[in-house]
């Protein structure tokens, strides 16, 4: 696929205007370039700004705004808008991730749709790009997405400008329904792109829209917010089998805006709230015990103290999405921990009353469907694994 950038970033939103339009948003926005009514309704000739405030855009996930910048960590995040008109740009802001070559398999990668078709997939690889994403000889009304493909511990972005040459400037109508998902690898697409499971983790193979929980909400026709991390669990990330990986336990992170190891001093998301207000889930799917798994290995009191804290986990989940029908899922990548995650629902609705929780014990991944990194699994799997997800959400909330 081609891709266009344009690197002269700090003259990005001025190039294209003209001077009296600059030097005018820049006055009236005390030095920062903004949309104006005019900008985002009015008929345009000329590329402007759009100011970055959530009026003016579709939230897609746990997406952060602030400082007239859009933040995007955890997979799937982003806007959606439409506008009529000719021409559109994006310009990227990576974190210190994205300057630094040595982490090739840690940048961000990012997704940008015209009218449903992704026409830049790119790796954030310079503090700052700027990508040309729609331009044509004669006025189209076209719908705009901008989605974080990989997943938020390695690396975050932000999106600093969104100009477009037209008018009628609105967010994309929200879907009667929303389902967040909860996970790990599986949830964001681990290695789905190198179906080779001797080869090891990347971004540049991770793509959450080829794994199940997208799919999900896109054969049942709803909208997605994910919060998933490769390697995290619910006492422990992968591990060795000895040793506890506690740093790796979503529920520390799940009211969050996510957790990344790479530096962004505008922007850490483990110290950001989520508002659970803003929009609240129909349905919230868990598919966590892989990694926990590593560490139990069938060992009783390991198993249990898993059992025990996913009980934790559903209050915390329960509390802050009180009417959402609650699925906890597993066994895609093995279902050792199967029995205890059911006990745990079981032992949950007992204490609680909350009889709208759901087991689902997931089928485990055929070899035959092939095997993507580091034994994960491939996208003819995640779909066998949406197929059955989507029926047992129909079958429950009878959409």
């Amino acid at each position: 696929m081609e891709i266009k950038r344009v690197f002269a970033v700090i003259l990005a939103g001025c190039m294209l205007m003209t001077s009296a339009a600059c030097s005018d948003s820049t006055e009236e926005n005390g030095g920062e370039q903004s949309g104006s009514e005019e900008n985002t309704q009015g008929e345009e000739t000329t590329m402007t700004s759009v100011e970055l405030k959530e009026e003016n855009f579709k939230e897609l996930g746990r997406t952060y705004y602030d400082e007239g910048k859009i933040f995007c960590a955890l997979s799937g995040t982003g806007v959606g808008f439409s506008f009529t008109g000719t021409e559109c740009s994006v310009t990227i802001q990576g974190d210190s991730a994205s300057s630094n070559s040595g982490s090739a398999d840690a940048h961000a990668r990012i997704g940008i749709y015209v009218n449903g078709e992704r026409v830049i997939d790119d790796m954030i690889d310079h503090s700052t790009e700027t990508y040309e994403v729609f331009k044509s000889e004669s006025e189209e009304t076209v719908e705009v997405k901008i989605v974080k493909l990989s997943e938020a511990p390695h690396s975050t972005y932000a999106i600093t400008d969104i100009s477009i040459k037209g008018k009628d400037l609105k967010p994309l109508e929200d879907k009667e329904k929303l389902i967040e998902f909860v996970g790990d690898s599986i949830t964001c697409g681990y290695g789905v792109e190198d179906e080779d499971k001797n080869h090891h983790f990347s971004t540049k193979t991770e793509d959450f829209t080829k794994a199940y929980a997208y799919k999900t909400a896109e054969k049942l026709g709803v909208d997605y917010s994910m919060v998933s991390f490769s390697g995290y669990g619910i006492i422990s990330g992968y591990s060795d089998g000895e040793n506890k990986v506690e740093q790796q336990q979503v529920p520390k992170y799940y009211t969050k805006l996510g957790y990344t190891w790479s530096s962004n001093p505008e922007f850490v998301p483990s110290d950001i709230d989520w508002d659970f207000s803003r929009r609240q889930p129909d349905v919230v799917v868990i598919n966590l015990g892989t990694n926990d798994d590593s560490y139990c290995k069938n060992i009783k009191e390991r198993c249990e103290e898993y059992q025990n804290a996913y009980v934790d986990f559903l209050k915390v989940v329960r509390e802050n999405n009180p009417n959402a029908v609650i699925i906890a899922a597993l066994g895609v990548m093995g279902q050792g921990l199967c029995p205890y995650l059911e006990a745990a629902v079981n032992a949950y609705s007992e204490e609680t009353g909350d009889k709208n929780v759901h087991y689902l014990k997931l089928d485990q991944q055929d070899q035959r469907d092939g095997l993507a990194a580091d034994w994960h699994p491939t996208e003819k799997t995640h779909e066998k694994v949406s197929d059955k997800l989507v029926g047992e959400i129909k079958g429950i909330m009878g959409w």
